[in-house]
């Protein structure tokens, strides 16, 4: 019995992370190494995926997993605190110059955080978003009317409306506990915030008492202290992830010390908020070493490759958005999108993004890009 045919007998579709499920069926990976990836068919391609964007380094960098076994090889988990998260929170706030640092296991858990923080920090209940952002799969944070979820206390605007967030704020402005953005929202097209409208909401958060709020999940592998340094804004809370965890599970929310006071254990009527595996020393010491290797320089490239892919994929014809290393090709079907990439040998995310990694040579992006463009001759009308 192929792995296909024993997928769908016990997970529901075949797979159980809704974002790599592809009609009739996705492949199963099998192997990675550095930029390229293999599949349960023998069929190999360059990584664009790259799990949605948190491998940096591509697969098996030596240094990350000689940290990841160093560290495995002294116990797994502990139910202790280890000096490996003091060490990447240190990382963090020199990196970042955000004071307090606090793990988790995933972007969607420190968004959560986040938004606890905010609430036991503010008094208040209220949550401003952003339509289309996607900020992980708690309640608060996706759409109301998706099956299974129970509104929450969130009111969501429409991206870069400013008539609409002045009359949200005139309205509810001292019921906020923060805003949250995504300065450049993969669901929403990958399509920077323009700065104004973030220094306006800046200044409305400060005006009505609310806390702003980051989501660099995703983003903050684009500078080396998050895409809102490149805004020049001193956010009150951040939720990263992602690239932070050197391929482990991870999640984490920085922020001033006044604002995560609610999570010291000794703070009366504070926040409890475990985690078995939060702050895991493997997935502290994979992400420590992950981060030193990808410093200023590393970035710069990174980010100087992804804009010289863009600019070619611009010049050919294809309608692509983004900045640096994170691309989005807009397609009417991603699907068929995909398939078309992935027969070429390029993995995308399902939905078009393309996420580079320092393990790409120059012959990976001459593929990517002769890939992508080969697709849109084959079907321009899809692709433009």
């Amino acid at each position: 019995m192929s792995v296909v045919e024993r997928a769908r007998r016990v997970l529901p579709g075949g797979n159980t992370r809704t974002t790599l499920f592809v009609p009739p069926h996705p492949p199963y990976a099998v192997r990675g190494e550095g930029a390229i990836v293999t599949d349960h068919t023998g069929h190999r391609v360059v990584d664009c995926n790259n799990n949605y964007t948190s491998l940096i380094h591509g697969h098996a960098r030596p240094e990350v997993l000689e940290a990841a076994f160093e560290a495995a090889r002294g116990g797994t988990a502990f139910g202790l605190p280890t000096a490996s998260e003091v060490a990447l929170a240190e990382h963090l706030r020199d990196r970042t110059g955000i004071e307090q640092w606090r793990f988790c296991n995933s972007g969607t858990e420190a968004v959560l955080m986040l938004l606890r923080a905010a609430r036991a920090h503010t008094g208040r209940e209220l949550i401003v978003r952003f339509e289309g952002s996607y900020h992980g799969t708690g309640d608060a944070v996706v759409s109301p009317g998706a099956p299974g979820v129970v509104p929450g206390s969130v009111l969501v605007l429409p991206q870069n409306d400013l008539p609409a967030l002045h009359a949200a704020m005139r309205n509810h402005g001292d019921r906020v506990a923060a805003v949250l953005i995504d300065l450049m929202p993969n669901r929403a097209g990958l399509t920077p915030a323009d700065p104004a409208y973030v220094a306006e909401l800046d200044a409305l958060t400060r005006q009505h008492g609310a806390l702003f709020a980051v989501d660099e999940v995703i983003t903050f592998r684009l500078h080396e202290g998050g895409l809102h340094q490149r805004y020049g804004i001193r956010p009150d809370l951040v939720s990263v992830g992602k690239v932070i965890g050197g391929g482990f599970p991870v999640g984490a929310v920085g922020g001033r010390a006044e604002v995560l006071s609610p999570f010291d254990p000794q703070t009366p009527d504070g926040v409890s908020w475990g985690g078995t595996f939060s702050a895991n020393p493997v997935t502290m010491s994979a992400g420590l070493t992950a981060l030193r290797l990808f410093g200023p320089a590393e970035i710069a490239e990174l980010n100087r490759r992804g804009d010289e892919l863009r600019s070619r994929l611009h010049e050919a014809g294809v309608a692509v958005r983004g900045s640096g290393s994170l691309l989005r090709l807009m397609a009417a079907d991603t699907t068929k999108l995909w398939w078309s990439l992935y027969e070429r040998g390029v993995l995308a995310g399902t939905n078009g993004l393309l996420a580079l990694s320092t393990a790409m040579t120059p012959a990976h992006l001459d593929h990517i890009a002769d890939a992508v463009i080969a697709t849109l001759r084959s079907d321009p009308a899809e692709h433009r």
